[in-house]
């Protein structure tokens, strides 16, 4: 039993864990939207940032941090902690040469993070009340859940500019997202209504326009053929093999590439699938597993595969 490939399953799925791909992800646990940060000095201490775990004040500027979220160690290197950073967890792989440890998000040991001396804990998780038990070791943590629109993944990036005395790197980091996706859906064919497939798992479950995958896919005016689906776990249905091919989608994106080894040809080897348009259109689109399911600064690099793709198939 593994947990579904992707970060923004968390809102939906919880601690729910489904079989299917081969390792594991940045799944999260509900949790309310982090806010913005209450105070915006770049080094201003101490900083209180308002979090889904409360208001948390940091007394001065953090010098050892640990992340146990990949989304959020690429927002950390993103808007200039890097160098603050001193541990990773073993699902942090971007940049490359981030100190990466065997430090789980998913099984968090306590007494291991505490070893590596942390003033700052990032998490995205509170799975086995680790937030509360590094509390009472007076060990500050960031609680900031998987985004569930654009919005809640900039304010997470503003909150760790805060904590971390980055806050007008991480400002400009917002803003520099806010342009390139804002270009890269201006920039959108719109006379050409497509329909599409977002494959999380070869399960398969599917992700629908409510979740904050579905509002990237959005930008372009593209139709969500899981939409139609039935939908009991909120966001992410599992989809039957005739469901797909009775829909027969314009455009498939498969996010299980690394996990899961998915490709145009192990699709075409489903029951009914062969025939599918996309298949035999080639516009089968095999995203970065990673990209697709996180929410930090890369999103606009996923945003641009999309767009690629979208483009591609607007001239045919």
């Amino acid at each position: 039993m593994r947990p579904v490939r992707t970060a923004f399953a968390g809102a939906l799925l919880g601690t729910l864990v489904l079989t299917g791909c081969g390792q594991n992800s940045t799944t999260t646990t509900a949790q309310p939207p982090a806010s913005s940060a209450t105070s915006a000095g770049s080094a201003a201490y101490p900083v209180t940032v308002e979090a889904a775990n409360g208001k948390v004040t940091i007394a001065k500027k953090p010098e050892r941090i640990v992340s146990l979220s990949a989304s959020h160690t690429e927002t950390l290197f993103a808007i200039g902690a890097g160098p603050q950073v001193i541990a990773v967890d073993d699902q942090s792989n971007y940049p490359a040469g981030v100190p990466k440890t065997d430090l789980s998000g998913f099984k968090p040991n306590v007494e291991a993070i505490v070893a590596q001396k942390p003033d700052l804990v990032v998490v995205s998780n509170d799975i086995d009340k680790v937030v509360a038990e590094l509390g009472k070791l007076n060990v500050p943590v960031l609680l900031e859940p998987a985004a569930t629109k654009l919005d809640e993944a900039y304010d997470e990036i503003t909150d760790l500019g805060a904590a971390t005395g980055n806050t007008d790197k991480a400002g400009q980091v917002v803003t520099d997202m806010k342009a390139a996706l804002d270009k890269l859906a201006a920039n959108a064919p719109k006379d050409k209504k497509l329909t599409y497939y977002h494959e999380l798992d070869q399960t398969p479950y599917a992700a629908t326009s409510s979740t904050f995958i579905g509002q990237i896919y959005g930008m372009f005016g593209l139709t969500n053929i899981a939409d139609k689906a039935p939908d009991p776990a909120g966001g992410y249905p599992k989809l039957s093999a005739e469901f797909v091919a009775q829909a027969d989608p314009d455009l498939i994106f498969l996010a299980d590439v690394k996990c899961c080894q998915q490709s145009k040809d192990t699709l075409a080897k489903r029951p009914g699938w062969k025939g599918l348009s996309a298949i035999k259109s080639d516009q089968v689109i095999q995203l970065d597993d990673d990209l697709a399911s996180r929410w930090g600064p890369r999103v606009v690099d996923l945003a641009q595969s999309i767009s690629d793709a979208v483009a591609k198939a607007a001239t045919r």
